[in-house]
Parts: C-alpha cells; structure tokens; sequence
C-alpha cells in the first residue's frame, strides 16, 4: 500500500485511533441474525451500500480486498468531489465481514476509514464505520468543524441504507 497518504496503515483495525486525527466510532444497529450478516456483509464489501447510499464508486475489483483501488465521489458534473482510496484491510470472519481504505494523494481528507459488519452474541447485528481523518485541502481545512458532522451524517446514513439492504425480503424466503 505505497500508494496512500499517512503512515498509520491498517489504524482503524485497532484502538485506540492514531493520534493527531479527528476520529469517528458510529454504531448502528440493523437487524437479527446470520442472513442479515450475509445480506449485510455482502452490501459492504460489494460497494452495493455505498452506491445505494447515493455515492459513486469505482473500483478496480468488484469486492473489497486489500489493495483494491476505489474512487469515491460525491456531487454532479463539474462539481463532483472525487476522492480516491486503496482498501488497506478486509475481515471475513464467522461473525464479522467488512473491510477498510485508506486514503491516496488527491482526496480532501488524509487517514483511513473502516465499514464492518457483526453479529454479536444476542444475535443482533451491528454496522460500525471507524475513521481517523484530517484535511488535506484547503478546502477541508477552510470547512474546518463541519468537516466531522458531514462524516456522522454519511456514516449515519449508511446505516439507514445498510439495514434496508439488509432486511429485504430475499427470493425464495430465505
């Protein structure tokens, strides 16, 4: 990962956050039991729950993978913010699936942002976006307090789109 922007790689795996950033810790609930896992885990990794968020995504590979280019971009036309990232680190485990991107030259923003999916004991499962940021624009340093509000809203909306994905009836009943 050569290629993104700060040196804590792999920083929202654990805590606490790196130093010397702003930090994001959301947690949503979003239904019950291993089929929302599955649902879930799958609209994280695919891009499918930021694309029905309303974010464009493109991306070098059709699942999330360490190594995976993928621009975000937000807006139309000549106002379109684009950012572009690299996932630095992806989970496939029994109980929790999602992974994170890191940042690269030409995002406003510099640190890394994570989007997980877990089933935790009770059976209930939860959606966590986990981010360390800074500016790295004039633009994002000029938005100064606004910056980390406009973060919990997306991260709060993506939430919202993840439990509706996730709770669709699936063909077949299951």
């Amino acid at each position: 990962m050569t290629d993104v922007n700060y040196p804590e790689v792999g920083g929202t795996r654990h805590t606490p956050l790196p130093p010397g950033y702003h930090h994001l810790h959301q947690e949503m609930p979003i239904g019950h039991g291993r089929a929302v896992l599955a649902a879930a885990g799958e609209a994280v990794t695919t891009f499918r729950m930021h694309r029905a968020a309303g974010v464009g995504i493109r991306a070098d590979a059709p699942r999330a993978a360490p190594g995976v280019a993928v621009e975000v971009s937000l807006g139309i036309g000549p106002l379109r913010l684009r950012a572009p990232c690299r996932v630095v680190w992806s989970v496939a485990e029994e109980d929790r699936v999602g992974f994170a991107y890191g940042t690269r030259d030409g995002h406003p923003e510099r640190g890394e942002e994570a989007f997980t999916v877990t089933l935790r004991a009770d059976g209930s499962v939860w959606f966590t976006v986990t981010a360390f940021s800074r500016p790295d624009r004039f633009l994002t340093r000029l938005a100064g307090p606004l910056v980390p509000v406009l973060q919990r809203a997306y991260a709060r909306h993506c939430g919202r789109t993840l439990r509706r994905l996730a709770n669709r009836p699936r063909p077949g009943g299951r």
